[in-house]
């Protein structure tokens, strides 16, 4: 591995973030600066730990972008790369596009990009822009899980059905759903559909970390 992602590697440790591969982007990608892209992410429960140890219940809005930007700038600041964040903007960065071109992630029924490994349970919380070209590790281009999973249950799952191969993800039937006295077990236990699928069931988060998302994505609703 480059020296530099070693050294990025073993910073994020600590923070329970991963290094999720790279690429190098073209002139198509609108970079003049940078000549290697790093995606930064999490699986499994180390990063939830690490972010339960910082005190983000003080009422401000955003907890987790702001331990997130607050964690790792300045390690990209050491390491003389520039830190991307898929919270910023408008306009905003297409993590979902270069995370497929990083490593082997797919789109799922849901929505969400599933890994052969994680399932539906990581996340891209940054992404490091390097000026220089490093030797990126090479990883293998597996077929998405998808592709073999004949029962879908992540399509049935869902007690409103809110998700459909035709016509995609109902928000609106999702958002009142879970609103509802109904929708206690997906506001306390996390997504229904997330849940049903059986690829990485290991790294599903714990009730903790779920009822934290479920109640981010209701206040991004209101």
């Amino acid at each position: 591995m480059d020296p530099k992602l070693a050294s990025l590697a073993a910073a994020l440790v600590p923070h329970g973030l991963l290094l999720r591969g790279g690429f190098h982007p073209g002139p198509e990608d609108g970079f003049e600066d940078a000549a290697t892209l790093v995606m930064i992410g999490a699986a499994g429960p180390a990063f939830w730990r690490a972010f339960e140890a910082y005190a983000y219940e003080d009422g401000a809005p955003h907890p987790m972008d702001r331990w997130t930007r607050r964690t790792l700038t300045p390690i990209a600041g050491a390491l003389d790369a520039r830190a991307l964040f898929p919270f910023d903007g408008p306009p905003h960065h297409p993590f979902q596009r270069w995370a497929q071109r990083a490593e082997a992630v797919h789109p799922s029924p849901l929505g969400l990009l599933i890994h052969p490994e994680y399932g539906l349970w990581h996340a891209y919380r940054a992404a490091f822009a390097f000026r220089e070209r490093l030797d990126l590790p090479t990883h293998a281009r597996r077929p998405s899980p998808c592709a073999s999973c004949a029962e879908r249950p992540c399509l049935s799952a869902c007690p409103v059905g809110a998700f459909s191969a035709e016509t995609g993800y109902d928000v609106p039937a999702c958002t009142s759903h879970l609103r509802s006295p109904q929708g206690e077990s997906c506001r306390t236990a996390g997504c229904q559909a997330r849940r049903a699928c059986p690829i990485g069931r290991s790294y599903a988060y714990d009730s903790a970390q779920a009822a934290f998302h479920m109640k981010a994505f209701e206040r991004a609703r209101d």
